[in-house]
């Protein structure tokens, strides 16, 4: 797979941030249309009715800047992920939901946990480790953008602040390093210059015949160039006429 067709545009690029966005900004306005509070859907750790919220807490959220502060972050990082790694986005994406919202619900403290930041989390997590993985440059290189736009997110996986349930953004952190490893990834092949190919000759490489055997460049003279320049090529096409032909 070359890199034209690898890293390719598509609709999903901008279709997936864009439901994202639209589904948890419409629960939002739902919960001012009718006046009432989706909290109790949200991840309550340990109960069973608490498991409902593994898929539905990314869609809540407690005020307009708590919903303000993860559009943006969600919108990009899922664009990212359908256009850098798009075979695999989708599937890594549910895959991810479900996985850090179960360990949300496996290690949270005794409260409702909701948001779609456990989500970001586990973004910039597969998205900076997968880069590293792979190995690929480019790819490396989107590791490091991350990295430098939401590496101070690194501290909030830690209870450094009342009201943060940071046990989502760990939960979020773990499934994103968890799955950079696990998910396979078929890199585009790197390009291969001409030198680099098996049936490379040396020979009739244009470049190397303005040198010769010990590396010294050869110029060539302006009355070689000038005569290769003004050669004129004459082809003869022999087409036989009526009047050429024999008669008995």
């Amino acid at each position: 797979m070359s890199e034209s067709q690898y890293f390719k545009f598509t609709n999903s690029v901008l279709i997936a941030p864009l439901v994202a966005v639209l589904l948890i900004w419409t629960v939002f306005w739902l919960e001012l249309r009718l006046q009432t509070n989706f909290n109790d859907y949200g991840i309550f750790p340990k109960t069973l009715s608490g498991l409902r919220g593994i898929v539905l807490s990314p869609l809540i959220h407690g005020s307009v800047e708590h919903l303000y502060n993860n559009t943006i972050p969600l919108a990009v990082l899922m664009a990212a992920l359908f256009y850098f790694y798009r075979n695999n986005a989708f599937k890594v994406l549910v895959t991810g939901i479900l996985l850090s919202g179960f360990i949300t619900w496996a290690i949270g403290r005794p409260s409702y946990h909701i948001g779609a930041s456990g989500v970001i989390y586990f973004l910039v997590s597969f998205i900076f480790f997968k880069g590293i993985v792979t190995k690929y440059y480019r790819l490396i290189a989107l590791s490091l953008v991350v990295v430098f736009i939401y590496g101070s997110m690194l501290w909030y996986i830690f209870p450094v602040k009342d009201g943060i349930s940071w046990e989502g953004h760990l939960g979020g952190f773990m499934t994103g390093l968890l799955l950079a490893f696990l998910v396979r990834s078929k890199m585009p092949s790197p390009k291969k210059y001409d030198w680099e190919k098996e049936d490379y000759n040396e020979e009739e490489d244009a470049f190397l015949k303005h040198f010769d055997e010990n590396g010294n460049f050869i110029e060539s003279s302006e009355e070689e160039i000038t005569a290769e320049s003004n050669k004129v090529n004459i082809r003869y096409h022999f087409r036989e006429t009526p009047t050429d032909k024999k008669t008995e």
